[in-house]
């Protein structure tokens, strides 16, 4: 199947997902009016998956520019495709239908499409939300997943998100969750870091297998966020084996790394807040990878993560512990 910015790919709740959307995390001094004027353009361009998170303090402007582009007749609600996120401190189960509402009251929008736990560890709602915060600390909590996932099913149920899954997590996390006692929906995706350096491909055949499709994050390698990330690591689109294959078909690396990922099925969060290269991200759908470059750039592998998060390393359910 030739893909397009309006391919879609069936959730296991009977929803489906764009297979392309736009990231739109940026660094704390990046003006948050510079998210909203991002959105409107992509939606202007076609994309109709935006990801956003609570974390990301900017959900009130993704709001604006969404409900801006239904107001001038671009899109309905209905076309728009929006990933939100449950972060760690709202994983007491009396707490999760809380978060929620928060993302809907910013966003002033009456349901999510999707709603995902952020990371697979519970922190506590006194402690630091992120770790530019110098003046606290994570404070850890020992919510079981169990519960978090059950409060997320009766959101879905009540209509509040049509569909629910998580992020981060490895695969011993996944096969316990989908082995719960009870457990009324599974979780549709797994939000990952994805790129040629973290090609991801046994937890995507374990993830095919239990029909969960990957949704895949930091496609470029990352944005070097000092907060985040160790900035010895390799830069990704400067490797020269990437570059090579770029070449030979006239592209881009940016654009021959996303189109990797999307070949193996892969849904591609692409993060850019300028017009120019909003548009040539969609250029991904122009060209195909043959099989032999697709192996190329395989075994560019290195199981690499950028953004490890190493703040919660301590933590019993920190997932980069295990292979995958």
């Amino acid at each position: 199947m030739a893909l397009t910015k309006d391919t879609r790919i069936t959730l296991n709740d009977g929803n489906s997902i764009p297979i392309i959307g736009l990231g739109t995390y940026a660094s704390p001094d990046v003006p948050k009016n510079l998210g909203e004027d991002a959105t409107k353009i992509a939606i202007d361009l076609g994309y109709r998956h935006i990801d956003c998170a609570y974390i990301y303090g900017n959900e009130v402007q993704i709001g604006n520019a969404i409900r801006a582009k239904i107001s001038d007749g671009t899109v309905k609600r209905e076309d728009i495709f929006y990933t939100g996120k449950l972060w760690c401190t709202f994983f007491s189960p009396e707490l999760v239908r809380k978060g929620l509402e928060k993302s809907l009251q910013d966003l002033q929008l009456d349901y999510l499409d999707l709603f995902i736990m952020h990371w697979p560890f519970s922190i506590k709602p006194e402690g630091a939300e992120e770790p530019s915060n110098p003046d606290k600390a994570f404070a850890y909590d020992d919510v079981d997943f169990y519960a978090t996932w059950e409060a997320l099913e009766k959101c879905k149920d009540a209509g509040l998100v049509k569909s629910i899954g998580v992020s981060n997590f490895n695969k011993r996390q996944l096969e316990r969750l989908l082995s719960k006692p009870g457990l009324k929906y599974k979780p549709v995706c797994n939000q990952v870091e994805c790129h040629i350096y973290l090609s991801q491909s046994k937890l995507q055949a374990y993830c095919n297998s239990k029909s969960i499709i990957l949704v895949a994050y930091s496609v470029l390698g990352s944005h070097r966020d000092k907060n985040w990330v160790d900035l010895s690591t390799p830069v990704l689109l400067e490797d020269p084996i990437l570059a090579n294959v770029a070449a030979k078909y006239n592209r881009s690396p940016a654009e021959v790394a996303m189109r990797f990922i999307l070949q193996k099925g892969i849904v591609v969060l692409a993060k850019s807040f300028t017009a120019a290269r909003l548009k040539q991200n969609l250029g991904v759908f122009d060209f195909e990878l043959n099989p032999e470059d697709m192996k190329t750039l395989e075994e560019l592998d290195k199981n690499l993560h950028y953004g490890l998060f190493k703040q919660m390393k301590q933590h019993p359910e920190y997932p980069f512990h295990d292979e995958y």
